[in-house]
């Protein structure tokens, strides 16, 4: 659900426009307040997902969220998921756009689509703005404040949030490693010394979760919009692979992103971020305040990051296979294996040395 204000709207791009009178009457009959004004359209042109839009109506502004148009894969790019999700949640964990509307009535825009408050605000990627030196201090807000929410998003009680249904816990993790293990191999283009060690490694040692909560599953700093201050957190976005599982694998997850300064060269070139920078907590200190926070004693979380690392090769080898089988020309993809490498590498490392 990227909202990315550090990027402007664009025009709607070809090929992804709608019938905006449609919609107009549509919003009219069915968002309270919407003002019976002309509908303005633009679009965000960030993400390679959804497609998501900037609506707007005199001073009423609010963000649509639609699938890509064509063929979808089942259970790809569920909007009603997502709606529902953020409806549930949004009472017990405001960190999150208020939903308005779903729709499924496909003589609307030909898809499902949904609406949702517009929340502002700056991302922070692999880099400060141009010009802004950002002191230590700040560094350490940033960092608590990541810390916290994800340590409040896994306080919700979901059952209370009516989202019991909304995942399936019961054997979770032995899904994901079997499913991931998979999804290499289907996409494997040449041969990594590390991934069969891996793979055995992931299946013989797979940890037994002793509790579920809501996880965002794609928790990171660009995933957020900060206050222009870049001392609070404004919003959480991309919740489309939420559900309800482990908390540590999230963790791990979000610590997966968390690069150090004195971390091997070859792991920070994989990962660029800002966390690098003096003042960003450490690992075991964003550990140690997440136990305190959350009230979690942290078990070892060698098997999960190491999967972290491994999951974000398996992704970068799917990019990358596309572009080996000539489906895109994107150059930017072309040095891609080298990432893979070096993430397959240094999820060997860890479980060769348990570091964490």
């Amino acid at each position: 659900m990227s909202q990315n204000q550090s990027n402007e709207t664009i025009s709607v791009r070809n090929g992804e426009d709608f019938n905006r009178e449609v919609l107009r009457k549509y919003l009219l009959n069915h968002v309270e307040d919407f003002p019976n004004k002309p509908l303005e359209v633009e679009q965000f042109p960030t993400g390679f997902s959804n497609l998501t839009y900037l609506i707007r109506s005199g001073d009423w502004e609010a963000v649509m969220r639609r699938p890509p148009s064509g063929p979808l894969p089942p259970k790809a790019h569920d909007m009603k998921r997502e709606s529902d999700l953020l409806r549930n949640l949004y009472s017990a964990f405001p960190l999150i756009p208020k939903p308005y509307v779903f729709c499924d009535d496909k003589d609307v825009l030909g898809v499902p689509f949904y609406i949702m408050e517009r929340k502002k605000g700056v991302v922070l990627d692999n880099r400060f703005p141009p010009g802004f030196i950002p002191t230590k201090e700040l560094c350490i807000e940033i960092s608590n404040a990541v810390v916290d929410a994800l340590a409040q998003l896994h306080s919700v009680d979901y059952k209370k949030a009516n989202l019991s249904a909304f995942g399936h816990p019961d054997g979770f993790l032995d899904r994901q490693v079997n499913s991931w293990i998979k999804r290499y191999r289907k996409f494997e283009t040449h041969d990594i010394l590390y991934f069969e060690p891996l793979a055995k490694w992931f299946l013989a040692n797979i940890p037994s979760s002793k509790e579920a909560t809501i996880i965002h599953n794609d928790y990171k700093l660009n995933n957020m919009l900060l206050s222009k201050d870049y001392k609070h957190i404004e919003a959480i976005l991309d919740w489309e692979m939420a559900t309800i599982a482990d908390p540590f694998f999230d963790l791990a997850s979000a610590l997966g992103y968390w690069m150090e300064a004195d971390d091997p060269d070859y792991l920070k070139e994989s990962m660029p971020t800002v966390t690098t920078l003096p003042g960003f907590i450490k690992r075991n200190e964003f550990i140690q305040r997440y136990s305190l926070k959350s009230g979690r004693d942290i078990p070892s979380l060698s098997f999960y990051m190491a999967f972290t690392y491994f999951k974000l090769a398996v992704v970068l080898q799917q990019i990358y296979y596309r572009w080996k089988v000539g489906q895109t020309a994107d150059e930017r993809f072309a040095n891609l294996d080298k990432r893979v490498k070096n993430l397959m590498l240094y999820a060997f490392e860890v479980t060769e040395t348990g570091i964490f």
